[in-house]
């Protein structure tokens, strides 16, 4: 007996291997703090909470979900109102949305239900790890598209060959961007729409950090004119509602993409447990200001985090994205080097940036998804530690 060769392609998942790395220095006694891991530990709104135990006790609801296909209805017709109040995007809740369990499995199902053994898949570098392992499952090749500091962290598309652009059958983006925190902007969508219309490209964009930007617009990919033509957009309550542990998403916008997405998920999971679509909702339909509240958490973070590596040394500017920092690596350290010295140092864990891409080496990303007195405590730890750090 083996096991399948495609499993061979994948390296070890970066946050199963942190988890590890602090687990066993915590078995040791160390008192490790994790700013690694984008997990919010911030509770979920009450709202959803007593919505969930309200909906479970219906024995109704223990049964197979509702539409188990594309969703409850009644959660895609709280994602309809979500998407035309946040941003203004009108969507057809019956053929343009389709619940997830959580916006990573529509990654997978999107490779499924679009990409063919054999294809080029275009994908940004760094970027999150779990779209690489999503095409290699389907038998194609990801195709890394890199994604600079000198351009903002985002693609240029003019610098991917023309022969790879005309092969290639996909692409993955991510904007609010992890692990960079970047944010796209109106002219860069537009591009992008241009840019997979012309080469024949389904464009799967991942946006669960849609919320979660300071001082800049919000943006959604169906914003712009044509991004139906060419693609969906991904999108999750874990980031804005603090429900990562739920596992509740949603894919929106070209309906064929969006069938074969439903279809993938029939032939693969039964959805989305009904009394967690129904907390869903009142994420939805409720919890806007619990958001704004979030965003005042996150900046007050976000402002120690920077104060704390600028007295060490930095200089740069964070973009202004996501509840993360994605920093460069001091003079003389690659990113994994860098990351076990502050974890020697203070134990204080953050994630190399090697482990996002190649392109990705040369940074580090922190994390905001931690209480305020433990990040106070790592902040200490580093300003105690640390001497003031060069760069190049």
């Amino acid at each position: 007996m083996q096991t399948a060769e495609r499993l061979t392609k994948i390296p070890p998942y970066l946050f199963m291997t942190l988890r590890n790395k602090i687990n066993a220095a915590k078995a040791q006694g160390v008192d490790v703090i994790s700013l690694a891991i984008g997990d919010p530990v911030d509770p979920t709104p009450q709202a959803v909470i007593d919505e969930l135990c309200r909906t479970a006790q219906d024995p109704e609801n223990h049964r197979y979900p509702t539409d188990e296909e594309w969703g409850m209805l009644a959660f895609r017709k709280a994602v309809t109102r979500w998407y035309k109040r946040r941003y203004d995007v009108d969507l057809d809740p019956k053929k343009e949305i389709v619940a997830l369990i959580g916006s990573k499995e529509g990654c997978h199902h999107f490779a499924l239900g679009v990409i063919n053994p054999g294809d080029l898949v275009l994908v940004t570098d760094p970027g999150y790890p779990g779209y690489k392992p999503s095409i290699w499952f389907v038998g194609a090749t990801p195709y890394p598209v890199p994604m600079k500091a000198e351009n903002a962290f985002l693609p240029k598309f003019a610098d991917i060959p023309s022969d790879i652009a005309k092969k290639a059958t996909a692409f993955y983006l991510n904007y609010p961007n992890n692990p960079t925190g970047a944010v796209a902007t109106r002219p860069f969508l537009q591009e992008l729409v241009e840019f997979a219309k012309s080469n024949d490209i389904a464009v799967c964009y991942d946006n669960p950090y849609s919320e979660v930007v300071f001082g800049v617009d919000r943006l959604s990919f169906l914003n712009i004119s044509g991004a139906k033509d060419v693609g969906v957009e991904l999108n999750s309550l874990s980031k804005p509602y603090n429900m990562t542990g739920w596992r509740i998403g949603m894919a929106c916008g070209n309906p064929d993409i969006v069938k074969a997405i439903a279809t993938s998920k029939a032939n693969t999971d039964s959805g989305v447990f009904n009394a967690i679509q129904y907390a869903g909702i009142a994420a939805l339909d409720q919890c806007d200001a619990f958001i704004e509240k979030m965003l005042a958490i996150y900046a007050g973070r976000r402002e120690k985090v920077i104060r704390t590596l600028r007295e060490l040394g930095w200089t740069y500017e964070p973009p202004k994205g996501t509840f993360y920092l994605w920093a460069p690596v001091p003079k003389g350290y690659t990113s994994p080097e860098f990351c076990e010295f502050l974890f020697e140092k203070c134990a204080v864990v953050i994630a190399p940036g090697s482990a996002y891409g190649q392109h990705g080496e040369g940074f580090v990303r922190f994390s905001l998804t931690v209480e305020d007195k433990r990040l106070d405590e790592a902040l200490d730890r580093m300003r105690a530690a640390l001497p003031r750090l060069e760069f190049s």
